[in-house]
C-alpha cells in the first residue's frame, strides 16, 4: 500500500493553546508527524505527494477562508511586527452581520478556538495535508486502497472555519475529489472526536454519506454537535448518522459501533470510502476519552478492509505518547492484510 505524506509538515509547530484560560503546551505538534512516518515506513510504501494545486481545496473551501490561511500570518507581522503565531482572541457571534478586514476580526471569524494558530510555515503544512489526501484519493483508481499521511488532521474544518487543530478538511477534499467521478461516495470517521467539520459540509447531500463514531459529546469536545438526531437535512436527510459511545467506552462498545456504521455504509453502496482515521480513541491518548487497545484497532481495521470498498485512509488525530506508532503500524497492518484477502 502506498502512504503520501508532506514534509512540508515540519513547518508548523505551534507552541501553546489557551486552554481554561491557561496556556497549554500544543499537543499536534511536530512530533505528531515524526511518530507517525516512523510507524507508516515500516508497513507501507512512502511517497512524498505531488502537487495537484488550489482547485480542489477551492471546491470544498470557501476563497475568503482559504485566503486567511494564506495571507493572515503575513498580515499580523505587518500589523503587529516581528511576532512567531497569532490566534484568535475575539469570536464572531453565531451570526455575524460582516466579515472585517482586520487581522483580529478576520480570525475570530473564520476561527472556533485558540488552538487553529497560524505561523509562518502553517499555510505550507496545511496546503501538503491536503494534497497528501487528493493524492491518496487518486491512487485509488490504481491501487484500490491508499493512506495519506496528513498533519495537521482536518475533520474539524467546515467550509470556512478552522478549529480543534484542523484547518482544511483532509478528508472532506478527498471524498470531494472522488465525488466528482463516483455516484456515491461514503465517509467513516473513527476519530475520538465527532467530525462536525466534515458533517457540516456534506450536511444537505445525498451523494455523500457521513457516519462517525465517537465519544459523546454533551460534555467533551467539539460539544455542539455529533448528537444521534442529526441526519442531514433537505436532499441530504437520512445521509448524516452519528453513533456517540460513552466516554470511557472501550473494545466491545467501539467495535459494536463500527459494526453498525459499515452496515450503514453497506447498505449505501459507495464506489469509495474515506476513512478518517483518528487514533485518539486509544486508551493510552493524552488528550482521549475512549479506551481503545491495539487490538481493538486491529480488528476495526480488518472489518473496514473486508467490506471489499476502494478505501483512502486519511490521518486524523492520535497524539504523542508510547502507543500512537505502535496502533497505527498494527492498523495499516491489519487493513492491509485483510484487503489482500478480500
Amino acid at each position: 500500500m502506498r502512504a503520501f505524506h508532506s514534509s512540508a509538515a515540519t513547518h508548523h509547530d505551534p507552541s501553546t493553546f489557551l486552554r481554561y484560560g491557561k496556556p497549554i503546551p500544543h499537543p499536534e505538534s511536530i512530533a505528531r508527524y515524526e511518530m507517525l512516518i516512523g510507524a507508516t515506513a515500516s508497513v507501507a510504501d512512502l511517497v512524498e505527494t505531488p502537487d495537484h494545486g488550489m482547485a480542489p481545496i477551492l471546491d470544498v473551501h470557501a476563497g475568503d477562508y482559504v485566503d486567511l490561511l494564506q495571507s493572515g500570518f503575513a498580515q499580523a507581522v505587518a500589523s503587529q511586527g516581528l511576532i512567531e503565531e497569532v490566534m484568535p482572541t475575539q469570536f464572531a457571534p453565531w451570526s455575524p452581520h460582516r466579515r472585517p478586514v482586520g487581522i483580529a476580526g478576520r480570525l475570530g471569524y473564520h476561527m472556533t478556538d485558540t488552538s487553529t494558530i497560524l505561523r509562518e510555515g502553517t499555510w505550507r503544512a496545511v496546503y501538503g495535508a491536503a494534497q497528501a489526501a487528493i493524492a491518496g484519493a487518486d491512487a485509488l483508481a490504481s491501487d484500490g486502497r491508499a493512506y495519506a499521511l496528513c498533519r495537521p488532521p482536518g475533520h474539524h474544518a467546515s467550509s470556512a472555519h478552522a478549529g480543534g487543530f484542523c484547518y482544511l478538511n483532509n478528508a472532506a477534499i478527498a471524498a470531494q475529489r472522488l465525488a466528482s467521478r463516483h455516484p456515491r461516495v461514503a465517509i467513516f470517521d473513527i476519530d475520538v472526536h465527532h467530525g462536525n467539520g466534515t458533517q457540516e459540509i456534506f450536511y444537505g447531500r445525498s451523494d455523500v454519506l457521513f457516519v462517525s463514531v465517537h465519544a459523546e459529546t454533551s460534555s467533551y469536545f467539539p460539544y455542539f454537535s455529533g448528537y444521534e438526531d442529526e441526519i442531514g437535512q433537505g436532499e441530504g436527510k437520512g445521509a448524516n448518522l452519528n453513533l456517540p459511545l460513552a466516554l470511557g467506552s472501550g473494545d466491545r462498545e467501539y467495535c459494536d459501533a463500527v459494526t453498525r456504521g459499515l452496515q450503514e455504509i453497506a447498505a449505501f453502496d459507495p464506489s469509495a470510502l474515506v476513512i478518517s482515521l483518528g487514533l485518539d480513541a486509544a486508551a493510552d491518548d493524552p488528550i482521549g476519552a475512549l479506551k481503545i487497545s491495539e487490538d481493538g484497532f486491529v480488528e476495526v481495521a480488518r472489518s473496514i478492509a473486508h467490506l471489499g470498498k476502494p478505501t483512502v485512509l486519511v490521518q486524523e488525530g492520535g497524539y504523542p505518547c508510547e502507543a500512537l506508532a505502535r496502533n497505527l503500524t498494527a492498523f495499516l497492518r491489519g487493513f492491509e492484510e485483510a484487503a489482500r484477502l478480500k
